[in-house]
């Protein structure tokens, strides 16, 4: 049987890249809208009613009147905004959150899609909460240096148009230290305590790395580099998608410096442990279109549906 999916916003970056991905499949019928109806709220709801999975990729507040107007029983949202990620009754769209995510996202029919750098830092931190090797009401802080493709269009045409000089070097944002995706972060990292969280853009399209640092003598007694590596090779020993690289990967360290894209066009994410004295560094990276937006959106929709969870991944 083909599953019928509707991608409401298909024109932004998630959107396009979702419809892209889900076109290649013959298990799949995409509903497409007349480009002239696409802000007709009647024949939004006739394809959000008919579809069996449906993507909001939609500012937030559109993304909840979309939500509004789904009744059909059998339709599962999949919302890419920021809108519901801490709202009950969705489901956080991370399979490798905990055990028993899969389950979860199998029964129910409100997804609410990770963010780019929450999906790294949630990625990294939640297995040494559980582990009780971070405890958590640390103050943590994060920082993140990410692609311009994840502001959106509006950002994708400034640094395309090439205009403006003050865009070829990095620029830290969110300076009011209020990121939009820092509740879900909180929340699904299992912590108590608000992280800082300095997010850097800067003059490449793509890819994302979150970086973590520690100091060892706040972590508890015995929490080490070798055991904080240990628990993140632990839990996500039979990940497909999650990759725990070695301890103070000797790659990574021959080459001078992490690069940031090497995931990109992948739906993988790879985490790091890098040892000092005293200190630890915790760093992932991913694509923020894939594992970071549109990959981990189609990796939640196989979920739900029963499929294997990598198909056109």
């Amino acid at each position: 049987m083909a599953y019928k999916v509707f991608v409401d916003g298909q024109e932004g970056t998630t959107g396009l890249r979702i419809h892209e991905v889900l076109a290649g499949r013959g298990d799949v019928e995409l509903l497409l809208i007349d480009p002239a109806r696409r802000k007709d709220t009647a024949e939004r709801a006739r394809l959000l009613n008919a579809a069996d999975v449906a993507f909001l990729c939609l500012p937030d507040d559109a993304a909840r009147e979309a939500a509004f107007m789904v009744t059909s029983e059998r339709t599962c949202l999949i919302d890419a905004s920021t809108a519901h990620r801490t709202a009950p009754g969705w489901v956080y769209g991370l399979p490798e959150l905990a055990p028993g995510q899969r389950e979860a996202l199998r029964r129910g029919r409100r997804i609410a899609n990770p963010g780019c750098h929450a999906s790294a830092f949630i990625l990294l931190l939640r297995p040494l909460v559980d582990a009780r090797l971070v405890p958590a009401g640390l103050p943590l802080s994060a920082s993140s240096i990410t692609g311009y493709s994840g502001g959106g269009k509006k950002m994708i045409e400034q640094y395309q148009a090439g205009t403006d000089a003050r865009l070829g070097s990095p620029r830290p944002y969110a300076l009011g230290l209020s990121h939009k995706h820092l509740p879900e972060m909180m929340a699904h990292a299992g912590l108590s305590v608000r992280p800082v969280f300095v997010p850097v853009v800067s003059n490449f399209y793509k890819g994302l790395a979150v970086q973590v640092p520690l100091h060892l003598a706040q972590l508890p007694a015995g929490a080490s580099a070798e055991r904080l590596h240990a628990a993140l090779a632990e839990r996500y020993a039979d990940e497909r998608f999650v990759r725990v690289m070695p301890l103070s990967d000797p790659a990574t360290m021959a080459a001078g410096g992490l690069d940031v894209q090497a995931c990109n066009d992948s739906n993988r994410a790879e985490l790091f442990v890098f040892a000092g004295e005293g200190q630890v560094l915790l760093v992932a990276r991913l694509d923020n279109l894939g594992k970071g937006a549109s990959g981990a959106a189609v990796q939640s929709m196989n979920v739900h549906l029963g499929l294997d969870e990598g198909l056109g991944l």
